[in-house]
């Protein structure tokens, strides 16, 4: 089983770009699953309506989210409504929307779970226990799939270890930088720290250089603006075993690196 992990998508020239090479990507790798995460789909930060739509139909299976997933309040009826958009699960029970969504493909079921960390991030649950209440809440799954949206990095690669060989794999989400730790844990988990961004390579983390400069020199508010110029893809590649749900081989993707074209 092949599942495509694609780094947080920026703004619509993230989209447009995800819309344009997504298909060759899953094509070319035999892709089963594709989760992306979505949660600055739309410019200005936040997801809307119409930028889930477009990931969708450009062939998300599954949406994750972050802390940025509230920002438009027009997403809320589509967090409770539709299981293929999740928001991190530790966040309050009153919050709209769910992190757990179990993909049917008929011979086997693979669970998607979401969270974020709470290392310089908002004080949400913990992240360890909340992943214990999923996992027995989906069962125990044979297949999981984790996005930990999170700052830290020994934050990610702490839960990764207390994963090990729980879930099949772990991709880390939100600094929007690919790193390049790619590998398997010992009890079979693979585990990359961040997939990395979608987005505009001139860019600081996708935003223009400029605002991010000004806001950082000056220290006062900024409108932040999505970059320009050309895009790349960021994203993971899990080979799971569907004897063991453990996984085989791990492929980091850059778009830049020109695997495909």
């Amino acid at each position: 089983m092949n599942i495509l992990c694609v780094g947080d998508v920026v703004g619509s020239a993230g989209c447009k770009l995800l819309r344009q090479e997504l298909h060759k990507y899953k094509q070319h790798y035999a892709v089963d699953i594709c989760i992306v995460n979505g949660e600055n789909a739309a410019d200005g930060n936040g997801l809307t309506p119409a930028a889930v739509e477009h990931l969708i139909t450009s062939g998300a299976d599954v949406i994750t989210g972050g802390n940025h997933t509230f920002r438009r309040r027009e997403l809320y009826d589509i967090l409770e409504t539709s299981g293929t958009v999740l928001r991190p699960a530790n966040y309050p029970k009153t919050a709209p929307g769910s992190g757990l969504f179990m993909i049917d493909k008929g011979r086997y079921q693979v669970a998607v779970i979401n969270l974020s960390g709470v290392v310089y991030m908002e004080p949400l649950a913990c992240p360890f226990e909340t992943l214990d209440s999923l996992l027995k809440e989906a069962g125990n799954p044979k297949f999981c799939v984790l996005d930990f949206h999170a700052e830290a990095t020994a934050e990610k690669k702490a839960l990764a270890f207390y994963a090990d060989g729980r879930v099949s794999a772990i991709f880390g989400t939100h600094t929007h930088i690919q790193t390049a730790d790619e590998q398997i844990l010992p009890n079979g988990t693979g585990y990359i720290t961040d997939a990395g961004m979608t987005g505009p390579i001139e860019s600081v983390l996708g935003i223009r250089p400029e605002h991010a400069i000004k806001k950082m020199h000056n220290k006062l508010p900024v409108r932040f603006g999505v970059a320009g110029g050309p895009c790349s893809i960021n994203a993971v590649l899990f080979k799971i075993s569907e004897e063991t749900g453990k996984t085989i081989c791990v492929k980091r993707l850059n778009s830049l690196k020109s695997e495909i074209i």
